[in-house]
């Protein structure tokens, strides 16, 4: 997260580059046909109300979001190597050997709640988030969702099942309007035969996250639900009791992440607040005792 800034701060100015560019759109569309900017008006209503997403019209993304299952495709080799340069991957890369890698690599705009992939597409590069968040889920046949990661600014993912060749095993959903890089293996796995280093990050980051897995593990055997729910709302607090902060996901996607059920996950929640060890006002929360909240096992 120590490069979530800059990313962010890259993201900001694609946001306004888009927002500028959609506008002079609009306005050719509306002057070229006013009827067909009706209709397209009204596509984008019934689109955003599909998605329970209100005022997408203010979003550069809306119509221009990249995915495996078509739409437009953009990716200018100066933006995409800046924003790749700022990826802890690459950013010891000098610009003449990431520039093979910026021509295999594409960026996906996608708004809040936009399937990026489904369990059983082709995993023929992996992903890394700009500015936004991803959710990684199992789905059940009876739609039930099971979150197993969450993904913000300068983490990637798909990396395992690109070098074992197989399909994705997950589905990725955004959780928030997201700017992500999608990294095309061909011309990533060029480079790794060329600069070591590049392989040698890569398995830095597999084996961190195979050593959160096992926390995980850890703590959905060892410990109870109530002990991990405090152990998340320590990781998101700045530090400060009586502070407020806020979580950027949906309870039922914390419980999810968790492995509660949104019913255990309201009755710990209830019951922290009130033992005066939390406050809780929609998606805001503020730890009232520090030491009471670390003492408590459920």
């Amino acid at each position: 997260m120590g490069h979530e800034p800059g990313m962010r701060a890259r993201g900001a100015a694609q946001v306004a580059e888009g927002r500028q560019q959609q506008k002079g759109r609009r306005g050719q569309q509306g002057q070229e046909n006013p009827q067909d900017a009706q209709r397209q008006g009204k596509g984008s209503q019934d689109g955003e109300q599909g998605a329970d997403h209100a005022d997408d019209s203010s979003k550069p993304w809306v119509g221009r979001v990249v995915t495996r299952r078509g739409a437009q495709e953009l990716a200018p080799d100066a933006k995409v190597m800046d924003l790749l340069a700022g990826v802890p991957l690459f950013n010891e890369l000098p610009p003449d050997e990431l520039a093979p890698i910026a021509r295999g690599t594409h960026e996906i705009m996608a708004p809040r709640g936009q399937i990026i992939f489904h369990r059983g597409d082709p995993c023929v590069g992996f992903h890394v988030v700009v500015y936004g968040q991803v959710k990684l889920v199992f789905v059940s046949a009876s739609g039930v969702e099971r979150v197993v990661r969450l993904i913000g600014p300068g983490d990637g993912f798909g990396e395992a099942l690109m070098f074992m060749g197989q399909n994705y095993i997950v589905t990725a959903e955004t959780l928030q309007d997201t700017l992500l890089l999608h990294v095309g293996r061909d011309a990533l796995f060029e480079q790794i035969d060329r600069h070591p280093g590049v392989a040698r990050k890569m398995l830095a980051g597999l084996s961190r996250r195979l050593y959160s897995l096992m926390g995980d593990v850890e703590a959905y055997t060892l410990h109870t639900g109530a002990q991990r729910l405090v152990a998340f709302l320590f990781r998101q607090w700045r530090g400060e009791e009586g502070m407020p902060f806020r979580i950027e996901i949906t309870k039922s996607v914390i419980a999810s992440r968790l492995n509660l059920t949104p019913e255990h996950f309201s009755r710990v929640l209830r019951e922290l607040s009130e033992r005066g060890l939390i406050r809780v006002r929609g998606r805001e929360f503020t730890i009232l005792s520090a030491q009471g909240l670390r003492e408590y096992k459920g």
